[in-house]
């Protein structure tokens, strides 16, 4: 009897795996619905996130929280202790958390995060692939750009190549937890090699580096399905009011966003998603001084604590400030967004078509605030711990110059599927 299912046909088993505050959660996330929608049975591991919507999806716990990890860095404690008291532990915990629930679960494939390094040791004690999902570029070498996170400019072909061991060598730090995992999952020998690595990030901002090795699947960012958006932002000085919309503007938000975006007058988005340092509330003020002096409303999501509003922020009736909103359908609607340069607040940005205004603090925000002036889609970023308002309404101004250009990249990402794309490179693989 011939078998109406072929095996290539036949639904997997797949585990996802990640660690890190929302930029590492939601890429996973998206990962899991497009699986699910396409039939095939997927868990997310990951770190304890309330910021994160988890609806419908198979998920457990790692037993960390990156929020309250945050926290630690910022108080009294200098940062050697809090590695030792708190970040170290709760890491520890979380790897052989991530080992355990995938020999438990028994997948037939493993999709980790880079910062999940006992997911070889689990793929070696079952005995199938694994796959590393690199979601800024650190984990393939080039000679083309630094490492994100060691550099933002070019160091030379020779010297960018060597920040990407730099990288690898922070995994050293938890190098005993790999072998407490081995041990405890009796696996011996030469850890495999990730069956792939899907850069998940596009290439319309990261043209695929000649040297590349095949071995790395350029798949684009992984991110919600898209909706329809409202034609591009106004770029003249004062801005243009767009027209009123006839029925609520944006899905998935609040009944104060929704109201906030029905108002015709234009707005600055401002956020720093997980990033806690420095004066969140000097920062808030030089915000909305300048969009007030650029003549925006705006938009301040406050995130873990990088904004502060006080309390008074809002009393003109042109500004308001939210803990979330939905990027994808808030960032469509302003006329520019000034953030800290994340991976997925990037992305999200030009998709939207909207002009990005990067203020990087720490990790992989200054790549990629340099990376948007190396594309031509962004200025000069600006430095989030000096901020005016004199130096926020000139930054406004410089980013309307970007519209257009901003535009024809949203195109360009809009046609792109990096979330099947990836889903493809697992399941061809098994």
């Amino acid at each position: 009897m011939v078998d109406p299912h072929p095996d290539a046909e036949r639904p997997k088993r797949l585990l996802l795996a990640t660690l890190g505050s929302r930029g590492d959660v939601e890429p996973f996330l998206w990962l899991a619905r497009a699986a699910r929608d396409a039939g095939h049975e997927v868990r997310v591991a990951l770190p304890e996130a309330p910021d994160v919507d988890t609806t419908g999806l198979d998920t457990v716990s790692l037993g960390i929280s990156f929020a309250d990890l945050a926290d630690s860095l910022d108080g009294g404690l200098a940062a050697a202790r809090a590695f030792r008291e708190r970040i170290r532990p709760a890491m520890a915990r979380a790897l052989a958390a991530a080992a355990d629930v995938a020999v438990d679960w028994r997948p037939q494939a493993i999709v980790a995060h880079p910062k999940v390094l006992t997911a070889p040791v689990a793929a070696a004690r079952l005995g199938v692939p694994w796959f590393v999902a690199e979601l800024t570029p650190t984990v393939t070498p080039t000679a083309e750009f630094p490492a994100a996170g060691v550099a933002a400019r070019s160091l030379g072909p020779w010297l960018n190549r060597l920040t990407f061991r730099a990288v690898g060598l922070a995994g050293a730090m938890f190098a005993g937890d790999v072998r407490a995992a081995r041990r405890r999952l009796g696996v011996a020998g030469v850890l495999p090699a990730p069956a792939a690595t899907l850069a998940a990030f596009s290439p319309t901002l990261v043209p695929r580096p000649a040297d590349w090795p095949a071995t790395t699947r350029l798949t684009g960012d992984w991110h919600a399905p898209l909706t329809p958006t409202p034609t591009s932002p106004p770029t003249t000085s004062p801005p243009v009011p767009a027209p009123a919309p006839t029925s609520p503007p944006a899905h998935g938000v609040s009944p104060r966003v929704a109201e906030f975006l029905a108002d015709p007058r234009p707005f600055l988005y401002a956020g720093f998603g997980s990033t806690t340092a420095g004066d969140a509330s000097a920062r808030a003020g030089a915000i909305l001084g300048g969009a007030r002096a650029a003549g925006l409303r705006a938009l301040l999501v406050t995130g873990w604590g990088g904004l502060r509003p006080s309390a008074s922020a809002g009393d003109r009736g042109d500004a308001l400030a939210v803990d979330a909103v939905p990027l994808a359908a808030v960032l469509p609607h302003a006329a520019a967004a000034l953030h800290h340069g994340g991976a997925g607040t990037v992305h999200a940005a030009v998709r939207a078509g909207v002009p990005s205004i990067v203020a990087p603090f720490f990790g992989d925000q200054p790549f990629w605030a340099a990376q948007l002036q190396r594309v031509g889609l962004a200025g000069p970023p600006l430095d989030p711990h000096r901020l005016t308002a004199d130096a926020v309404a000139a930054a406004i101004a410089t980013a309307r110059t970007f519209a257009e250009p901003t535009r024809r990249a949203a195109e360009r990402l809009r046609a792109e599927d990096g979330t099947r794309t990836a889903l493809a490179e697992i399941i061809a693989a098994l």
